[in-house]
């Protein structure tokens, strides 16, 4: 997502999204094409619309877990992403037999070229960072208009 584009170009960049989701029968995750229509017409807010609905031949049952999209000037989740939350925000799938929690991923990439990854869980609230190829809870979003607070010791960077 962050090699197209526009995504790393600061103020004058814009935002791709996509729907991730879990194909059951290969047991790996994937992102949906990806939607560069812009959700906002203001010159400053950088938005993109997520796809409506997830179209994919090759996996029959997918699971969609919830959203993602690029930040083309700051690795942070803005307050409009962590006051939003899919619905529900947990279900539980028959055909796996697990309770899945939706998330909102966030994708940056850095002036050298290393793309950063981040997720909001919508059930627990926590926002983590992806490090070394683990998941790591750096903060927690504390009310329903979006305010984060980074756990102590953790960053946006490692």
């Amino acid at each position: 997502m962050t090699s197209q584009p526009g995504t790393s170009n600061g103020p004058y960049g814009f935002e791709y999204c996509a729907l991730y989701y879990y194909a059951r029968e290969e047991n790996a995750y994937f992102l949906s094409y990806l939607s560069d229509i812009r959700g906002q017409l203001a010159p400053v807010a950088k938005t993109c619309t997520l796809p409506n609905h997830l179209q994919d031949p090759s996996h029959a049952n997918p699971i969609v877990l919830g959203g993602a999209h690029t930040h083309p000037n700051n690795r942070e989740f803005s307050r409009r992403d962590l006051s939003v939350a899919w619905r529900p925000v947990r279900f539980f799938d028959t055909g796996t037999g697990k309770v899945w929690d939706r998330q909102l991923m966030i994708f940056f990439r850095e002036k050298t070229g290393e793309c950063r990854a981040y997720n909001y869980n919508n059930s627990t609230r926590i926002v983590s960072a992806l490090r070394e190829e683990t998941w790591v809870p750096i903060g927690e979003v504390y009310n329903d208009l979006g305010d984060f607070r980074l756990y102590e010791g953790k960053d946006w960077l490692p």
